[in-house]
């Protein structure tokens, strides 16, 4: 390594070197089903086993275009008292990623955490461009918040949580939810390497952009399936106002183009008063929470995350 050439962990480079030596065709040459096949497939040797949990249910909400699936998991398999729920958003470029992709990720974090954590499978683009996945997780939200006899659990305040366009829809979900409340609030948010603005604009979008696991070439193929409006804060949720935020953790990966997108979220809430914790795991690359069988340092990266969420939940709750 020379004094130019950024640090990148033993782990992530051997699992970068194997990735490089295999022969992947580019995500817009192939149809997306089976986009979401491989992404799913490369789930089963990159991440870590489930946990078992007492509590893993299949559920399903009202949503703006028909049911939305869900899935409950909890550490704890009485009636618990009443308290937050975690509401998790997967990752995927917004046109792939289900409830089987992050199922381990989704144990970990409801084992761990010791909270109740209710998993979206929100509609997926370009069957269903934006704002299809925001509306389904506004509605989902709405639809916790109102500790509805299907989960068997007094909600007394949200956790938005996701990762990548996850950590975006988390964010933007915490928005919706702060502008026009639901019947619980959002007491705390945990965008992990989120997208929150235009990403091209950035350094980290054109140092990471080749070589990372996520491309510049992924990227446009995801936001031409996605169709966002560019300005709307649904999309770059940067742009809302951030009064009222609640309290956040953000992470990121000092390898990732979106790098640069969650430093300045996290520089845009504490200028806003926002209780912040920011973490950057140096050495590591976008999608490292469910990589950990390939990446094993990952693992204590998302315990970093889970230790910083704790400590929030234990300042303001």
């Amino acid at each position: 390594m020379t004094d130019t050439e950024p640090y990148v962990r033993d782990d992530v480079r051997a699992l970068l070197d194997l990735l490089g030596s295999l022969q992947r065709p580019e995500l817009d040459e192939v149809p997306i089903e089976q986009v979401r096949q491989s992404m799913s497939a490369m789930q089963t040797m990159v991440e870590r086993p489930a946990r078992d949990l007492p509590v893993i249910r299949d559920l399903s909400c009202p949503g703006p275009a028909g049911d939305i699936p869900l899935r409950l998991y909890d550490a704890q398999a009485e009636r618990r008292e009443a308290g937050p729920l975690l509401l998790f958003l997967h990752g995927g470029g917004f046109v792939a990623g289900d409830l089987e992709s992050h199922h381990a990720l989704c144990t970990e974090l409801a084992a761990e955490l010791d909270l109740p954590l209710l998993a979206v499978d929100y509609r997926l683009a370009p069957e269903h461009p934006f704002p299809a996945a925001p509306e389904d997780a506004e509605a989902a939200a709405r639809w916790a918040a109102k500790s509805p006899h299907e989960l068997s659990l007094k909600v007394s305040g949200l956790i938005p949580i996701g990762d990548s366009a996850g950590g975006n829809l988390a964010i933007v979900t915490t928005q919706a939810l702060v502008r026009d409340p639901a019947m619980a609030p959002v007491v705390l948010q945990v965008p992990i390497y989120p997208l929150t603005d235009d990403i091209t604009r950035h350094p980290s979008y054109r140092d990471f952009a080749e070589g990372f696991l996520l491309s510049s070439r992924a990227m446009a193929f995801f936001t031409a399936s996605y169709a966002p409006v560019p300005q709307d804060p649904r999309n770059h949720p940067i742009l809302a106002r951030h009064e009222g935020t609640p309290p956040t953790v953000v992470a990121t990966a000092s390898l990732d183009p979106l790098r640069d997108s969650g430093r300045a979220y996290a520089a845009r809430l504490v200028e806003a008063g926002v209780d912040v914790i920011y973490l950057e795991m140096r050495g590591s690359i976008h999608g490292f929470a469910n990589l950990r069988k390939a990446i094993p340092s990952a693992q204590k990266d998302l315990h970093a995350i889970i230790s910083a969420t704790k400590l929030l939940l234990e300042r303001h709750l």
